[in-house]
């Protein structure tokens, strides 16, 4: 691969408690992929993505994103690189009792701490809040913008949390299990927005999913971990009966998410 987006080099993560949750995870990922990471719970995934973004300490190894090394940043450093990418979790994070408005624009706080009293005061930007309704309606939430978040769906109030990360305007976006607590339905509306941000904003993503019939309809990539180690690399039709055995466990069975 020439000029990998995001390389991932020999990564090992082990906790104070001595468990490895990681050993020497190798991969690169293209510029405008869509990745999705699967594997059992506590196959390290999460621990991975983290370890992207700084939030878990990297024992050894390194991550060259957009052609920075990671290694050793200081906490400025990593606060610059951390604008530039987006997180989103099972958890939608969000301020329950204020707007979805106001969630959303939270979301450029980080880079603009100077502006934080604003925020605090609910004197925002004008611009802010245009781009605020932009991101909303991207989403397909512009009409919600001025009820309470603690009034939306729980798929609505994810797609809140994606409107609020694309405030960051970010090159990478990193997704932990970003449906792992919605219905049928409402997972498939949110990947649908992520596979947007992929395709029509050119956000690269690397989204951590357990069920196979999401990974195969929305990816363009996988990576499969197992005890911490990758065991595949390769595209959503590679995944045979074969390997899914060998990622998941002989007696377990594929559950289609329709």
């Amino acid at each position: 691969m020439t000029n990998p987006f995001l390389t991932i080099s020999h990564l090992n993560v082990v906790y104070p408690n001595g468990v490895q949750a990681l050993q020497d995870v190798s991969f690169s990922v293209p510029k405008h992929a869509f990745v999705s990471i699967i594997g059992v719970s506590g196959s390290g995934k999460s621990t991975l993505l983290r370890s992207l973004n700084g939030l878990q300490k990297i024992t050894s190894g390194s991550v060259e994103f957009d052609g920075y090394g990671l290694n050793g940043l200081s906490p400025k450093e990593w606060a610059k690189i951390r604008c530039e990418m987006g997180m989103i979790f099972q958890q939608f994070n969000l301020i329950k009792q204020a707007t979805v408005l106001t969630n959303v624009l939270t979301g450029r706080l980080g880079q603009w701490r100077q502006h934080f009293l604003g925020g605090v005061f609910n004197a925002w930007p004008a611009q802010w809040i245009q781009d605020a309704h932009k991101a909303l309606e991207t989403v397909g939430l512009g009409h919600k913008a001025l009820h309470r978040a603690s009034d939306l769906s729980g798929g609505q109030q994810q797609r809140v949390a994606i409107a609020r990360t694309l405030m960051q305007n970010p090159k990478l976006l990193l997704a932990d299990e970003p449906v792992a607590a919605l219905d049928p339905s409402s997972s498939h509306s949110v990947m649908e927005y992520l596979k947007k941000l992929n395709t029509e904003f050119g956000m690269t993503i690397l989204c951590n999913l357990h069920f196979l019939s999401l990974v195969r309809e929305y990816s363009t990539h996988v990576i499969a971990l197992k005890g911490g180690q990758k065991v595949f690399e390769g595209t959503p039709s590679s995944i045979t009966k074969d390997w899914f055995a060998t990622i998941y466990g002989e007696k377990a069975k594929e559950v289609t998410i329709l």
